[in-house]
């Protein structure tokens, strides 16, 4: 198993940051990257997704896991590399819930489609082409974005939208605002 750590912001902002760089070829090295990405998503049961940039690699590889729905104690389905990935269209676009492993703990509200038709190659370099809905478009998108250089947070439109989640006196989860 290949875990690699995650780059934490704002430690690590400039790397997080960077454009990542189109695949030219599929060779041992991006299979590789593809090994690592998953075996580092799934050391780490409370993520979903997880691009390159995050492990300090600049190439357009993203990792997701399908079908939680966002909802704790959702089951996610097996991690899916996308190679390349370019949207073809993006609608439907609403509030809904965000995180990332590259801000531990922190969480938000963010507008992202909930229709997303993407393109790229699977994990094997074959062509994909397929249409995301619901809350699995706005994890892709979320990956996607990281390819750019863009954060969840670049997509928070008020600070009382950031927030962390506590386990308060009755055991329950709660939402504390980071504004409070």
């Amino acid at each position: 198993m290949a875990v690699r750590d995650i780059l934490l912001y704002p430690d690590q902002k400039v790397a997080l940051r960077k454009k990542c760089e189109p695949i030219q070829g599929f060779n041992r090295s991006l299979r590789r990257l593809i090994v690592d990405l998953t075996d580092t998503l799934l050391a780490r049961p409370e993520g979903i997704g997880l691009g390159a940039p995050q492990v300090n690699d600049h190439r357009r590889v993203v990792v997701v896991r399908l079908g939680s729905g966002g909802q704790e104690g959702g089951e996610a389905g097996p991690p899916m590399p996308i190679i390349n990935p370019a949207i073809l269209e993006a609608r439907d676009e609403r509030k809904d819930f965000d995180g990332c492993l590259s801000f531990p703990g922190l969480f938000g509200q963010t507008i992202r489609p909930h229709y997303l038709h993407v393109a790229g190659l699977d994990g094997k370099g074959r062509p994909l082409d397929r249409v995301f809905e619901g809350f699995d478009a706005v994890v892709v998108h979320h990956e996607i974005d990281h390819l750019d250089g863009l954060l969840f947070i670049d997509r928070v439109e008020r600070p009382e939208d950031l927030y962390r989640v506590l386990v308060d006196e009755d055991g329950r989860r709660v939402r504390v605002p980071i504004s409070a």
